[in-house]
């Protein structure tokens, strides 16, 4: 009976561990939060392209360093007018948005994209 009373106790304290470094991650990650306030551009051509949810992350080769985009989920991206084959490898992009606030990671949240001319507002009710 004891025994049993201890492994639910060490088994509950496991789970809200596990769920706290999730939780942690998850906020971390997603939303604003992680990319500074100022705005960012950066240009580049499209090496890898991972369409989806909870949104799509395209890699490009900006003088030759690597930078991952993260452009919107597939309704938002859709909604702005990028069809899934504007993001093909070997195009040429400009990304407006806010970068990582890691200065070592390569990271930007797009707001806007032009793409062959075009301009692609992802976030057409966020204030600049």
């Amino acid at each position: 009976m004891q025994r049993n009373v201890v492994r639910r106790g060490l088994l509950a304290i496991l789970a809200m561990a596990v769920f706290g470094i999730v939780a942690q991650g998850v906020r971390a990650h997603h939303g604003w939060g992680w990319a500074t306030d100022e705005e960012f551009e950066i240009s580049g051509r499209i090496v890898n392209v991972r369409l989806g949810n909870p949104h799509g992350e395209v890699t490009i080769d900006a003088k030759g360093e690597k930078w991952v985009v993260e452009v919107g989920q597939p309704w938002r991206n859709e909604r702005a007018g990028l069809a899934d084959d504007l993001f093909s490898v070997g195009r040429t992009i400009t990304v407006h948005g806010h970068r990582s606030a890691r200065k070592s990671e390569r990271l930007v949240k797009a707001e806007r994209v032009v793409i062959d001319g075009k301009s692609h507002n992802l976030y057409p009710d966020r204030e600049s």
